[in-house]
């Protein structure tokens, strides 16, 4: 077994998941910097652990050289671990950096498309299913403005043969097809992720909502989609007529990605208007991957016991301008509790002594990246405006629901 730590030197975390942990790793001698996957192996506790692992790097070397895809430069294997180094991505997450530009238009978002739906094209040409497509899979190469976009996360991928049906439920709890909760699919389930991602995309929030995943599960069999709550009246027929043939619930009947490619939205100069989305579109996606950043999180502490106001912010859909004085009460009295000064806004450092106080540990990064989220304006506070109305924008749901949703989520001993 060859000794990763011969050739470079491991260093500071990049990121973490389920059964890996990456770190930034240098080569001793060209001084290049990669990623570093190092997966546990009393984490692989199973056959099947190892075997999903050994086809991970089986599938990374069959496509390499294509160039939207992380390249994997070397596998390593010693007594504990096996470490992957693969090609870094050091300009972070695509919705990010969608967010940091600070406007997008259709036109840009059928860019975005163009590539991921090419890259699952070749994919599929090649005879491998991702089967876990969802944007933080999509990382950016570098920090420049045309930097290339590369799929990453080969670890729930397989290889398939035409009219092969699989039956293992994976994925990610939003972008999961109806056919792979019912446990009899194939690579069109990838296409229904990115309609998923298109719909998010184009609106910044995802088409089937819940609290649980039962919930979201449920949302995706029914397969209602809404088209009529804002921005959807000023997104183009043609983006529309996209996500509605990509979120097919009928496997058989959905674009496959050829088909996607040659849609008149998504074609190069096509029909795609460069008009700039609303701004309320932006700033969900800020908010969704806020979520997203403290699901993550949630790997390391319990996000079900974090301070109220946290959830809230993060997970409960609470529209401000739906609710009366006395139906969020509640939420104001949490605002209260954390403007220890009575200044009417929420400084960073109030915000960790908050979180401090109720026995809540993010690192000093995460409790950032929720003040970022929440922060609409950028004036380095959270004001009670923005308390309120900073949470997952799900105008779909009817101020009924709503405040159903809301009570559940708060009657945490169910006590009524």
């Amino acid at each position: 077994m060859e000794d990763i730590h011969a050739t470079y030197t491991i260093g500071k975390e990049l990121g973490r998941g389920q059964f890996g942990v990456t770190h930034l790793c240098t080569h001793k001698t060209t001084g290049e910097q990669f990623a570093c996957k190092t997966i546990a192996k009393r984490k692989l506790t199973s056959k099947e652990d190892v075997e999903d692992v050994t086809r991970e790097v089986e599938i990374m070397y069959h496509l390499a050289g294509q160039a939207n895809v992380v390249e994997l430069k070397g596998a390593y294997e010693d007594k504990h671990s096996v470490h992957l180094v693969m090609e870094l991505c050091a300009g972070g997450e695509l919705f990010d950096r969608i967010v940091a530009q600070g406007h997008f238009t259709e036109r840009a978002a059928a860019s975005l498309l163009r590539t991921i739906v090419q890259i699952v094209h070749t994919c599929h040409s090649m005879g491998v299913m991702h089967r876990d497509l969802k944007p933080e899979n999509f990382l950016l190469l570098n920090k420049e403005e045309d930097s290339p976009l590369k799929a990453t996360d080969f670890g729930l991928s397989v290889f398939f043969k035409q009219g092969e049906v699989f039956r293992d439920i994976v994925g990610s709890a939003y972008y999961i097809a109806p056919e792979v909760l019912k446990r009899k699919y194939g690579p069109e389930a990838d296409i229904w992720s990115i309609g998923v991602m298109l719909y998010i995309l184009l609106c910044g929030v995802p088409p089937f909502w819940a609290e649980s995943e039962r919930g979201i599960f449920n949302a995706i069999l029914q397969g209602e989609i809404d088209f009529v709550s804002d921005p959807w009246p000023n997104i183009s027929s043609g983006a529309k007529d996209l996500v509605k043939k990509m979120l097919n619930s009928d496997p058989n009947q959905r674009l496959t990605a050829f088909d996607v490619l040659n849609h008149p939205w998504i074609k190069e100069d096509g029909e795609a208007p460069d008009t700039p989305l609303d701004n309320t579109v932006l700033n969900r996606l800020k908010q969704f991957q806020a979520m997203n950043q403290f699901k993550k999180a949630g790997n390391r502490i319990n996000i079900h016991n974090l301070l109220n106001f946290t959830s809230c912010l993060l997970i409960l859909q609470v529209i401000a301008g739906c609710l009366s004085e006395e139906e969020i009460k509640g939420l104001k009295e949490m605002f209260k509790d954390m403007d220890s000064d009575n200044s009417g806004t929420i400084t960073l450092e109030e915000l960790e002594q908050g979180l401090a106080k109720q026995g809540t540990k993010l690192s000093e990064h995460e409790v950032k990246q929720l003040m970022e989220a929440a922060d609409a304006d950028g004036n380095g506070a959270i004001d009670y405006e923005e308390f309120i109305t900073a949470t997952v924008h799900m105008n779909r749901m009817d101020r009924e629901e709503h405040l159903y949703t809301a009570f559940q989520f708060f009657d945490k001993d169910n006590s009524g």
